[in-house]
């Protein structure tokens, strides 16, 4: 018996009925049913754009539905706000964390939560032990006195879930929890989904990885363009299936594959487009690289394999020349392209339409200027193209970038960088946030490009999914606290990479 079936007949956490969500001329949600259970975990599966997000917004209170409604623990209600939710015991750990960069944990999770602190803004006397409690009843290993922007992706992530779950929580929304974990970290994670179900917390589990899915599931449901196009039990379907479900057609078995085979065309190359001798880069006080050396060759993919936190954002400033060393020696082209991991605040402008979103990677480019000026004509004539080359919903040049899905977005970031970049293209997590179909289509990109240039170019690939740097990787690197791990042929697999990644400070030092 499931935590859902021990709740017997008690009215659903939260449900949907006939939920519509319009944005301008987009269809977002398309009377939309969807019911969760108390003390289950709900699967939430989709290709990007098709309304997964949208729906836990609406649920979350931070949306409003055009049509339909919504109802927590059997309740009609009118969400106005997030702090309406909330007050019904509804929370949502989003994919892009919320925390104060320079507050700690604890103050992270009392500043969240009611009643934690005194008129004279002191914690409320054995708020801090309630908190420690909490923390060790759902197996949360937390550092509460670390601050937030000297915290790993996964202690950030815990610190969210325990804000989320201080207060009595119905309903929990996760937003692509898994994207930028090890493996070691998901399993963690979804553990502690599966202790917060049992306590009788519906969970709800917006995800794009079917296998992690279908492990921790006990029903899922499928949105396709908005609409609901399948929902049931986990285990009466398979990945195959539910990957059909999330595109809408039949495919031949290799589509959904997690590997592909492209084979190299016997190039070696051993052009040297970037390296790094004896890099240290961040605060001097405490440097985020350490002695780092690296060479990236033409027609290669090096694959640097880390849990976030450990210098991945350093390495790609400084290899895409933004960020200069403390000392040691970075030689880098003077236009390479990058993909950075927050395409929000890097990698895109949300506030300017999309041909000025593509103008920012040409805007310096003979092709695109007469003169001073730029010649939009051209540029908006190139972003269509783009648009249609990497299959991004969106009504044309002139929408602004705010107004496209997560995985539009990435599409976007990723076609701009792809055209631009001639000697070096450095790709942070490419593939974070986009489903099945899109990833393999950016992973296929990536090798097509280190293959095909003339000459060919050099990628790195600054990635914690370790699927994703297996597949693509010529040769690996792990980052591990600011230090560069090379692996061997003998250790080409998850289990020993997964180990280096999360190796303690004195296996580092040791290497």
């Amino acid at each position: 018996m499931n935590a859902a079936d021990a709740h017997g007949d008690a009215p659903p956490a939260a449900r949907l009925a006939g939920v519509t969500k319009r944005f301008g001329a987009v269809v977002a949600l398309d009377r939309v049913c969807f019911e969760l259970a108390p003390g289950e975990i709900h699967g939430l599966l989709g290709e990007n754009g098709a309304g997964k997000t949208t729906l836990a917004r609406v649920l979350a209170g931070l949306l409003s539905p055009d049509e339909g409604q919504v109802e927590i623990a059997g309740t009609s209600v009118r969400l106005r706000n997030a702090a309406d939710a909330r007050r019904l015991g509804v929370a949502m750990v989003h994919q892009h964390f919320s925390l104060v960069p320079r507050f700690t944990g604890f103050e992270n999770v009392a500043l969240f939560n009611e009643g934690a602190w005194t008129p004279r803004g002191r914690a409320t006397p054995g708020y801090r032990a309630h908190v420690e409690a909490r923390a060790a009843e759902l197996g949360l290993a937390v550092d509460l006195d670390m601050r937030a922007d000297q915290m790993s992706v996964g202690q950030r992530q815990r610190i969210e879930i325990l804000k989320a779950l201080m207060s009595e929580t119905r309903v929990l929304l996760l937003d692509e929890p898994t994207a930028v974990l090890a493996p070691k970290e998901v399993e963690r994670l979804l553990a502690v989904l599966r202790r917060v179900a049992r306590s009788g917390t519906g969970v709800v589990l917006v995800a794009h990885k079917l296998d992690e899915v279908l492990s921790a599931a006990g029903r899922v449901t499928v949105l396709r363009r908005g609409k609901q196009v399948l929902a049931g039990p986990a285990r009466d379907f398979s990945a195959r299936e539910l990957a059909v479900a999330m595109v809408g057609e039949p495919v031949g078995r290799d589509r959904f594959s997690d590997k592909i085979s492209l084979e190299s065309d016997g190039r070696e190359s051993a052009d040297v487009v970037a390296s790094l001798t004896d890099v240290v880069a961040g605060s001097p006080e405490a440097p985020s690289l350490r002695g780092v050396t690296l060479a990236a060759r033409r027609g290669e993919i090096l694959g640097v394999a880390g849990v976030e936190g450990n210098g991945q954002r350093e390495l790609a400033a400084v290899l895409a020349g933004v960020l200069q060393p403390l000392s040691g020696v970075a030689r880098v082209p003077s236009k390479p392209g990058w993909m950075p991991l927050d395409r929000g605040e890097e990698g895109l402008v949300g506030d300017f339409p999309l041909d000025e979103n593509v103008a920012l990677a040409l805007h310096d480019e003979p092709a695109f200027r007469r003169g001073p000026w730029l010649d939009w004509s051209g540029i908006k004539k190139r972003t269509k193209a783009l648009l249609a080359d990497a299959d991004v919903a969106a009504p044309g040049p002139e929408a602004f970038a705010a107004t496209l899905s997560g995985g539009n977005q990435q599409r976007l970031l990723v076609a701009r960088e792809l055209d631009r970049s001639k000697e070096l293209l450095i790709a942070e997590s490419p593939t974070r946030g986009l489903d099945v179909k899109a990833a393999r289509a950016v992973r296929r990109r990536l090798v097509e490009f280190a293959r095909n240039g003339e000459p060919p170019p050099a990628v790195v690939l600054i990635s914690p999914d370790l699927d994703e740097i297996l597949e693509l990787a010529d040769r690996i690197l792990v980052l591990v606290r600011g230090r560069l791990l090379p692996v061997g042929p003998s250790d080409r697999s998850a289990t020993a990479i997964g180990a280096l990644m999360l190796a303690a400070g004195d296996a580092v030092g040791r290497r």
